[in-house]
């Protein structure tokens, strides 16, 4: 009788690793980085049900298969039109554009940075020795027990690096488009991104994260390291295949009197979570965090948001909104953590969500935890879908049901839209969202 071999689920990751550590010239510094995240990456298990964050989300659709990494950038450039589509080629900006997981200077431009300012590739910043590189790379992130975040380290070769020194203002963004081509077996991608802005300077990132097709698995990290009375406002689109996987893992350093403000938008994917972490780690930091996720078909979205307001007088928003048709799911957890010495803490958070169809799910878990008593805490959320009452007001005005309803969506999410401070990203936003649910796609169910 034959003998049936158990298939371990990490050994397609471990022999691409091992033919990364025979190519790979890198510092010692780096080296020891990467080895920490193997280490780490063979010590944790994957992500499970019996894990309390992970209780909604099962991810054994991306366990249970092989999933081939990339150990060099193959030199495959992506479709002109599929490059152009998601660029967004403003004078002035700076668009670094990755492929694959690797960045693609052929590809990408410079814009107006100020000066001492630097965005780049990271490979190419490690190579020249950059200082906020070796200063701050996988600081934060390895404080992450998580074995995809250690997978990543571990593969840690190229990525983004944007550093803004003391007192710098970068007026005009910064994008960073992360762009996947299409192959004829499961592709694993792991990109990495460091943002580091000094005391007082003040930037704008856009991330753009787009699938071409196929079965893949997108695992990103990316940290950001705001100095003393800095300003970040960073808007994060997620535009996956109906057949990609796509998890990423942000963490938030800030320190005093600092400002972040994040938007962030996702749509397509069969499993799509973004983790966001931030620590208000200096007096008077604070932090604005937006979110829409829209999902269809059987889609899974899971946003999980965690907020350590770890020294007092600091200030924390949270504002989700979801849309949901089909059959899909969505999953929301947002916890803000205030520690006993955190007085005056100020923290509001609010998720609400919109069921186009009986079939979607939702859970939604809002949580505070709070230890200090001189503090000003809400949470809520709201689950539901068009009242029968106010499409009854737009028929009886002459308006027909598809285009109330797809009226009533659009207004639903331009409140989050709306918010976003570039007019080209808006009006990119805007544009996705009023031909998702316009009267016509409305009709066409």
């Amino acid at each position: 009788m034959a003998t049936v071999t158990e298939r371990d689920p990490k050994q397609s990751y471990i022999n691409d690793l091992e033919r990364l550590t025979a190519k790979a010239d890198m510092p010692d510094w780096l080296a020891k980085v990467r080895a920490s995240g193997r280490a780490a990456f063979d010590a944790r298990p994957w992500p499970h049900n019996k894990l309390e964050e992970w209780r909604f989300t099962d991810i054994r659709p991306i366990t249970r298969n092989d999933f081939v990494t990339a150990v060099q950038d193959a030199g495959v450039e992506p479709d002109a039109a599929y490059l152009d589509a998601h660029r967004y080629g403003v004078d002035g900006w700076t668009e670094l554009v990755f492929v694959d997981g690797f960045y693609a200077p052929g590809l990408s431009r410079q814009g107006n940075l100020p000066e001492g300012a630097v965005a780049t590739g990271l490979a190419e910043a490690i190579a020249a020795n950059h200082p906020a590189a070796r200063k701050h790379l996988n600081q934060y992130a390895a404080g992450v027990e998580s074995a995809l975040v250690a997978l990543n380290t571990a593969f840690l070769l190229d990525g983004a690096l944007v550093h803004l020194p003391k007192n710098a203002v970068c007026e005009a963004p910064i994008h960073l488009l992360f762009l996947t081509t299409r192959g004829n077996e499961r592709r694993a991608f792991h990109p990495r991104a460091l943002v580091v802005l000094d005391e007082s300077a003040e930037a704008i990132l856009i991330e753009t994260h787009v699938g071409a097709g196929g079965e893949s698995f997108t695992n990103g990290v990316t940290e950001f390291v705001l100095g003393a009375n800095s300003s970040m406002k960073r808007f994060m689109a997620v535009f996956e295949d109906e057949a990609s996987h796509h998890l990423s893992t942000t963490r938030v350093q800030q320190l005093e009197d600092s400002r972040f403000k994040s938007h962030t938008m996702t749509a397509g994917g069969a499993i799509v979570r973004p983790e966001l972490s931030v620590d208000l780690a200096g007096e008077g930091a604070s932090c604005d965090l937006h979110g829409l996720y829209m999902t269809a078909g059987d889609d899974l979205v899971d946003h999980a948001i965690d907020i350590t307001h770890t020294r007092p007088h600091c200030h924390s928003y949270i504002g989700y909104k979801g849309i949901l048709d089909g059959e899909s799911r969505a999953v929301y957890t947002g916890k803000v953590n205030v520690p006993p010495d955190s007085q005056q803490t100020d923290s509001n958070q609010l998720n609400q969500n919109l069921l186009l169809s009986r079939k979607a799910t939702v859970t939604t878990k809002p949580q505070l935890e709070i230890y200090a008593d001189d503090v000003k805490c809400t949470h809520g959320a709201t689950i539901g879908q068009h009242p029968d009452k106010l499409v009854h007001y737009f028929r009886t005005r002459g308006i027909d049901e598809p285009t109330a309803r797809g009226m009533l969506t659009y207004g639903f999410a331009d409140d989050v839209v709306k918010e976003l401070e570039v007019d080209e990203v808006r009006a990119r936003m805007e544009d996705f969202v009023f031909n998702r649910y316009s009267p016509s796609a409305h009709r066409a169910k």
